[in-house]
């Protein structure tokens, strides 16, 4: 028999759904009590709120939470599915996003301001007056998504190319500046209907720009990214543009619908940091680009953890002394009461580099403004810095011990030879 259920069968089907997820949740919490998905998901879900969501908005906040139960040792177990879905689902993200961002009082606003004038000399923050006789790799990056658009865990592959369509006025508008220049390089396939992809990049383009970083992988090997739907459709909707200079990139169609970042080798912490707020400054310009927020968390991210700011700003810091047992863990113990994360060169999960290089980065990126992280940056490279050099100190006096021993025992020798020709005479 066929036909559209009854409104018995679908109230049993949202029971069930219910209680499956409920039960799920309890038997994961067991082996894992920190995954915030499943310790929230249960009072939420008996909560009022819970219990009003439309057939709809149950089926969304499956999706939404689904990556936490597929992935047992998830920390947070959870991705938006829309911008308005921290809203929507309200009672439970509120819980996952305090919890994880450490607000107690439950009650901080995010606030947005890049005024970095305040730091360093007016703002100019030369790693030079800190110690560093090298350029430092830097890279600053931040998430962003459009409002007008679901979140990459929602989208179809329709919407995709349709994202990835609205998205070319802005890329057209960055190659005809002659600040920016540069190229847009795509993996989608086609635009629908025989429509050709005139960015369309081929297998051995799109391998040579993964390996030098520009561009990302296929996500599908990401369990917590898979379960959330974020890497399905693959690859359509995804590339980058890249400005002429190499040092500008925005990704399309990765974790977030956008990820805009600058990066460059210098002595001047704050050249990348300007770059891109300029950049995001020129992209929100255009006709048709407006970025999605809230005002309690700021800029919108399909992951809680990224929610506020979205930014990562890291540097490349050599520290020999530090990972001289070649691990970086003097270095967490160091960085982690900064407020730091220690990673290695090619980014989380991967070794330090041979010669002790380590990726440095604060944590925090929601409950504090964009001239913070990058203050934080800049003071914690440089109490970073601080405890290298003083481990040369132990190291130094190792290696000078065999050196002393070696020295004082001529000196021995000479000063016994009286006391023997005495004794030899009596």
């Amino acid at each position: 028999m066929g036909g559209a259920l009854t409104t018995e069968q679908i109230a049993e089907g949202r029971e069930k759904l219910v209680e499956s997820l409920k039960a799920k949740a309890t038997d994961i919490l067991t082996r894992q009590p920190g995954n915030r998905c499943c310790k929230y998901l249960i009072p939420f879900l008996d909560s009022e709120e819970g219990k009003a969501l439309t057939d709809d908005d149950l089926q969304t906040f499956y999706r939404c939470v689904r990556t936490g139960i597929d992935n047992e040792d998830s920390g947070l177990g959870c991705y938006a599915m829309t911008p308005d879905d921290y809203k929507k689902f309200g009672g439970f993200f509120n819980k996952v996003i305090r919890d994880y961002h450490g607000d107690e009082t439950g009650e901080k606003k995010h606030e947005t301001d890049w005024d970095a004038s305040g730091v360093g000399e007016g703002g100019v923050l030369d790693v030079r007056k800190i110690g560093f006789e090298q350029e430092l790799s830097m890279r600053v990056r931040v998430g962003r998504n459009l409002k007008a658009f679901n979140l990459p865990g929602k989208m179809d592959q329709a919407e995709r190319i349709k994202f990835e369509q609205t998205m070319l006025t802005a890329f057209k508008s960055l190659v005809d500046n002659p600040e920016y220049g540069g190229n847009i390089y795509s993996l989608t396939p086609d635009f629908g209907e025989g429509a050709e992809n005139p960015n369309k990049i081929d297998d051995a383009k799109y391998q040579e720009l993964v390996d030098a970083h520009v561009l990302f992988k296929d996500m599908d090997a990401d369990s917590f990214l898979k379960s959330a739907g974020i890497s399905s459709d693959w690859p359509y909707g995804r590339g980058c543009w890249q400005s002429e200079d190499k040092q500008c990139i925005i990704w399309f169609g990765e974790e977030d619908q956008l990820r805009i970042m600058c990066m460059k080798k210098g002595f001047l912490l704050n050249e990348v940091f300007d770059r891109l707020n300029t950049m995001l400054k020129a992209v929100e310009a255009i006709d048709g680009i407006e970025f999605a927020t809230s005002e309690d968390y700021g800029y919108i991210t399909s992951c809680p953890s990224n929610l506020g700011t979205g930014m990562r700003a890291s540097v490349h810091v050599k520290i020999p002394n530090l990972t001289s047992d070649g691990t970086d863990a003097k270095a967490k113990e160091v960085c982690n009461p900064l407020g730091l994360s220690v990673r290695g060169t090619g980014g989380e999960h991967t070794p330090i580099g041979a010669d002790g290089t380590v990726d440095i980065s604060p944590r925090a990126r929601l409950f504090i403004k964009e001239a913070e992280i990058i203050a934080k940056l800049y003071e914690g490279v440089k109490l970073l810095m601080d405890q290298e050099n003083a481990a040369v100190a132990p190291a130094a006096e190792e290696a000078a011990a065999p050196a002393a021993e070696e020295a004082a025992a001529p000196a021995a020798e000479e000063a016994a030879a009286p006391a023997a020709e005495e004794a030899a005479a009596a």
